[in-house]
């Protein structure tokens, strides 16, 4: 059982020129900012939407080829699509929702099954108004796996959830998706959430495919300065390369300023003089409110905290440690109290050499 296909469509102004090849068993996510194009895929993969080109081929049959002039309308195609909002039946105990649309003895008994793996025995005569967000979670999943799908469509499956919360069932979540055998396609604009779930992420952005592959490769350490902005990757730092140290696998950088700061940042190809752009996660800088001593971290830099925005499940923190550097750090609500971190307070950055990566020109 596999999903794969391509389509392109045109809204508007908007074109959405996709494809995607999901193996039995295999996750992959749609990941891009809001308005690229993402949930339009899914749409046209469960035939809500009819793309003006494209083919669509799910566990081996066709269900949408323009070219055959070929169109499987939604209810014929059996696909499993959980929306952001569940879309369950509020006037129907969670057992009723489950049961929705099964209609033969394997999917009734798949039904019971997941009811048992999902842990929804002794929920199974409330109504929805009487369940937790993670508990709709999981009746939303079950009844979508029960019809026995082709293929499973995700929508931000985790936006309704609090951040504490979707940390913890993501990991149950992936058991079971793993479980079913059922290729599965979830879309997120939630970096953390791609890498805890993906086996394959694709980055959309305007409708297209700008990057792909491994999620942590893709993620993590993105190739290019415009795919890391998309990624999530909060400093983006142009530098001078100053020096190579080839024998400790270390090379220096050095701000662009008059007064500059120095990096030490792994050894790539680069060449002294070249003006290069380094990428730092805001999760791999750490704050710390007086001077570390005796750290292995190779960069350590005094500075005055400029700004501080809420972005759960925390804030960003920038520091401006003059000479051209200002580095953002995403910390807990916890130490922002602990280190009594505020605009003006003056702060530490520090960065491992290992957490900084080189991004290609573009």
């Amino acid at each position: 059982m596999s999903a794969r296909g391509w389509v392109r469509h045109r809204i508007g102004t908007f074109s959405l020129d996709v494809s995607w090849d999901v193996e039995p068993g295999s996750v992959t996510v749609l990941y891009g900012p809001s308005g690229a194009g993402k949930s339009l895929t899914l749409r046209a993969i469960a035939g809500l939407v009819h793309p003006d080109e494209g083919n669509i081929e799910l566990d081996g049959a066709v269900v949408f080829d323009h070219e055959a002039g070929l169109w499987i309308p939604p209810h014929h195609r059996r696909v499993g699509l959980m929306p952001q909002e569940y879309g369950l039946f509020p006037h129907l105990t969670v057992a009723a929702n489950i049961a929705y649309g099964v209609h033969n003895p394997d999917s009734q008994a798949r039904a019971t099954e997941l009811t048992r793996t999902l842990d929804l025995q002794d929920l199974q005569n409330r109504r929805i108004w009487e369940l937790s967000g993670g508990q709709r979670q999981r009746v939303a999943l079950a009844r979508a796996l029960a019809t026995q799908p082709r293929v499973l469509l995700l929508d931000e499956p985790f936006a309704a959830l609090d951040s504490e919360l979707r940390r913890a069932v993501r990991q149950e979540i992936r058991q079971v998706l793993t479980a079913s055998r059922v290729p599965v396609i979830l879309v997120t604009h939630d970096a953390e959430e791609a890498l805890a779930l993906a086996d394959h992420v694709q980055i959309i952005d305007n409708g297209r495919i700008v990057a792909q592959g491994d999620p942590v490769t893709t993620l993590r350490q993105p190739a290019a300065p415009r795919i890391a902005r998309l990624a999530g990757v909060e400093n983006l730092l142009r530098m001078r390369v100053a020096g190579l140290q080839p024998e400790d696998g270390a090379m220096i950088c050095e701000t662009l300023d008059d007064s500059p700061l120095t990096l030490e940042t792994p050894l790539a190809e680069a060449h002294e003089g070249d003006v290069v752009t380094i990428g730092i996660r805001s999760s791999d800088v750490i704050l710390a409110s007086s001077e570390p001593q005796g750290l292995s971290a190779r960069n350590v830099f005094a500075g005055t905290v400029t700004t501080i925005e809420p972005r759960s499940p925390g804030h960003d923190v920038t520091v401006d440690c003059g000479g051209g550097l200002s580095l953002v750090s995403h910390v807990t609500r916890h130490a922002i109290t602990q280190l009594g971190i505020r605009e003006g307070a003056q702060m530490w950055a520090v960065v491992k050499a290992s957490s900084c990566f080189l991004l290609s020109d573009e």
